[in-house]
This record gives C-alpha cells, structure tokens and sequence, in this order.
C-alpha cells in the first residue's frame, strides 16, 4: 500500500490521481451524504456507493484543487459493516444513501455525523445521545412518485431527474404499489399522456400519498399538467374499490413550467378534503399542502425530547420560531403560561390557528411574520420570553434572527434542526452571545437516508459569580467544568 493507494498491475502506481484512471482505494472515512472517502497524500476522492471500511476500485471522473470524486467499479474488500441492500433499485434511485450500510452501522454514522459537525464547524464538544428508529422500513407517511413520459413510476436518478422505475418502494405503505400500477394503466388505458419535463407536454407529471398514522386512512394526490382530468369519475371508482383506507382522491392542477410538487388549485374528487393525524395526543387537519413530519413515531419522540430540554411550566412564556402549523408550540401550550408561534408562510399560519381552536388550546397565538422582525416588536410591548424553541429550514436560522433571541434574553433555547452544519454554525453564533450548548439528542427520522434530525439544549452562561452559585448544587459546579468565561 502507497499512501492509500494498492500497487497493482495495469493501474499507475502514484501520488496525485489522474482523471479517468483506475486506482484501489482503502476507505478510511465517510462523507455528510454517505459517499466513502479514500486520501492520496492527502488528496480526498469521494466515492458514492462505497463506505468506511470497504477496499474498492473507483475510476476518477471528476478533480478539483483538493478533492475529487471516483466512480466505484469493484468491491474487492467489502467493510464489515456492509449488507444486501433492501431494495433492488438502490444503486440507482436516489432516495435512499445508507440501504447497503447495517442498520446499527448507520446509526453511528449519523451520530458521529452530528458530534463532528458540533466540533468541527461550532468548536461544540458535546455529547450527543442517538435514538435510532424502532421500524427502520414503511415508516414514511407521505410519498412522491413521479412519473416518466414513458409511463414508468418510480424516482429520481441521483442527480438529475431521470425516474428510475420502481415495483415498490419499502420505505412507504403497503398500498401505494397498487395505487400506483391502477393510475399508470387507468392513464395508457385512456389514452391520457404523461408528462415531459422538456416540453412541457403531457397531462400526468405526479402521484402523491399521504397516510395517517391514527387510523391509517389514505389521501391520494393526482398532479396534473391540466384543468381537469379526462374520465375522473372512472379513475376515482377504481381507486378507492383498491382498498377502504382510501378516503380522499384529489386532484392537483399544477400547469407551472416548475419542479414544485403541487400546484396551487386542489378539486376534491372523492371524499374527504383533509386527513386527520394525531402527535402527542392533539389532532391535526393535513391537507396537500401541510407540511407534516413524514415519520410520525420518531416526530413523537423528537418532540418530547425538545419539550424535556425547554423544561416549561405555567410561568414559562416560549417564542416558538420557524413554527409551521403548530405542532410544537400546541404541545408547549398544554405545559407553558402561554406561547407565540412565527411563521413567515401564511397557510400555515392559518393552519396553525385552526389547529389551536380544533384542540381548544387557548393560550397560543400565531403571527405571520419574520422572526427577526417581529421579535423585538413583541420584546418593546413587553412580551418576553422564558424559553425560544426554533425549527428552521436546511439553511438554519439568520444572524438577524439568532441576533433578535439573544437580544431578547430567554434562559433557555432549544434548537430543532435538520442539517447538523447549519446547526453547529448557529450553535457557534449562539455560544459567542452568551449561550451554552448543554446537551445534543439525534433522532433516525429517515433510516436509510443520510439525513438526521437534532435537538440541542442551550442555556443562558452565568454573567457573574453570584448567579452561578444561585442556580448550581457544588455537585454540578464540579461537573459543568467550566473554562471561566463569565465574568
């Protein structure tokens, strides 16, 4: 072995890679999106398909000044920790990363993913506890199957939007493979076109499933690159005779040159407009267009996680940011004094309304608003906060934001994130304002994935000696070891 590189007959033995070459690789590591990584005198190459542990041969298709990536043509030492992937589509589909990684081996990936991101970009040393997924397959509520002008349904190429057709996908529920199959021959059938994503042709681009986990009900989304559907009233007698779990087939009209799931405009074709799903013991009206946790056992746990870390009671008032429809702040509201929910998307504003009179919680209130703007005016009225409990996009939260909670003084914050580098960024941000990460929980939401859900607790550093002492046993003064950066 030569700095990472095997010597082998036909394959150039040397140093720095050359494009388009041959070279055996040791994978030492694993990248945030689950590709192997191998080092040639400190060159990085990123290899998709391959994982820690592995001895591969990769061709070099791609070099940039310090890393580049290699195509994976042979498994010559497979890593202790690889397994026979699930689905037989996994080496195209692009859905799932981690399907030829041992279930327990992904897990500690995704938890050392979390504590190295913490470290690395944050200089947080933080443990981090992990909760892996008691049912790592069908745990998904809510599938999007797009489909190919050919007809084919399935997913996305990795990179690009090429569906890779599919017989069922073991991540969703039972019923969308026969869901799926009816609309592809009800459509040939009828002579109804599929969609072209280059010329904009076609009437059927997309089939969207949404189930609830509280009685199992289907809600079935037909994307159309139309006004109507042709023969609706045959499609919509055939689905729901598949099975009674469907109560609600809907037609999306969605004729925009775009990439967006749905459209704007829903024509109810069959049942319900809504389904209803339950977290924590408060119920939720989900229509298309509500964003709703796809993997409800985990979501359950993840939030009572965060609700432990906010430590509420009846004299606690929480700025739930980034809220969405509510479903934080309304399982707050049953332990706090009151909360104020923000949420810069007005349907989910008004969602989150209804979901607060739907379950009588009347110490909730929802502002439609930007969290940077509408803080300090709530803090110059004299509404503060005990508690700021945040779940922002992958992007993470704005220094405006962060800015508008420190300046609002909350003792405690608990950050809910899905992207552990935004994460640790804002967490850096945070702990240079006077704010100190105490614990760190990754939760499995998307077993398969490389994608990990994070809840942090933050607490407000001591300003002076005398409130460190006020609120610490001596036990945990001697555990908390802190460095001395109050004053």
């Amino acid at each position: 072995m030569y700095n990472g590189v095997k010597k082998q007959e036909g394959l150039i033995d040397i140093t720095t890679p050359i494009l388009n070459k041959e070279y055996i690789l040791n994978i030492t590591s694993q990248g945030t999106g689950g590709e192997g990584v191998a080092r040639v005198d400190g060159y990085t190459l990123f290899v998709h398909g391959a994982i820690s542990g592995d001895v591969v041969r990769a061709k070099v298709t791609k070099l940039n000044k310090s890393y580049g990536f290699a195509k994976l043509a042979e498994i010559i030492e497979p890593s202790p920790n690889r397994c026979e992937p699930l689905c037989p589509a996994f080496c195209d589909c692009g859905g799932c990363q981690l399907m030829h990684m041992t279930y327990e081996s992904q897990c500690e990936f995704k938890r050392q993913t979390v504590k190295d991101a913490l470290l690395r970009i944050g200089g947080i040393d933080c443990e981090v506890d992990f909760v892996p997924c008691d049912k790592p397959t069908h745990y998904r509520n809510k599938m999007v199957f797009p489909f190919s002008e050919k007809g084919e349904w399935g997913f996305y190429k990795g990179g690009s939007h090429d569906v890779i057709p599919l017989k069922d996908c073991p991540l969703g529920d039972s019923l969308n493979a026969k869901v799926l199959n009816f609309v592809r021959d009800f459509c040939k059938r009828e002579h109804i076109f599929f969609y072209n994503e280059k010329t904009h042709k076609g009437i059927l681009r997309r089939v969207f499933t949404r189930v609830s986990a509280e009685n199992s009900e289907m809600m079935v989304v037909i994307s159309v690159n139309a006004d109507s559907l042709p023969h609706s009233d045959k499609l919509t007698a055939g689905l729901s005779a598949i099975s009674p779990r469907i109560t609600s087939i809907i037609l999306n009209v969605n004729k925009k040159r775009t990439n967006l799931v749905l459209g704007e405009k829903n024509i109810t074709l069959y049942g319900k407009e809504t389904l209803t799903d339950t977290l924590l013991g408060l119920s939720y009206e989900i229509s298309p267009h509500s964003f709703f946790q796809i993997n409800h056992t985990q979501t359950e746990k993840l939030y009572t996680k965060a609700l432990e870390y906010a430590e509420l009671d009846k004299t606690k008032t929480v700025f739930d940011l980034y809220c969405g429809i509510g479903t934080i702040s309304l399982s707050a509201a049953k332990l706090a004094k009151n909360v104020i929910g923000v949420e810069i998307v007005p349907p989910a504003i008004e969602n989150a309304k209804k979901n607060a009179r739907d379950n009588n919680i009347e110490n909730a209130e929802f502002y439609c608003a930007a969290a940077e703007d509408i803080t300090p005016e709530l803090i110059e009225k004299g509404i503060k906060p005990d508690t700021v409990i945040l779940d922002p996009p992958r992007k993470g939260s704005d220094e405006r934001t962060l800015s508008a909670i420190v300046s609002a003084k909350p003792e405690r914050i608990v950050y809910v994130s899905c992207n552990p580098a935004t994460l640790a960024r804002d967490l850096k941000f945070l702990a240079e304002n006077g704010y100190k990460t105490d614990k760190a929980t990754a939760f499995d939401m998307f077993p398969h994935t490389s994608h990990v859900e994070v809840v942090c607790s933050l607490s407000k550093k001591p300003q002076s000696w005398a409130d460190f002492y006020k609120n610490r046993t001596l036990d945990q003064i001697m555990e908390d070891n802190y460095d001395g950066d109050w004053e």
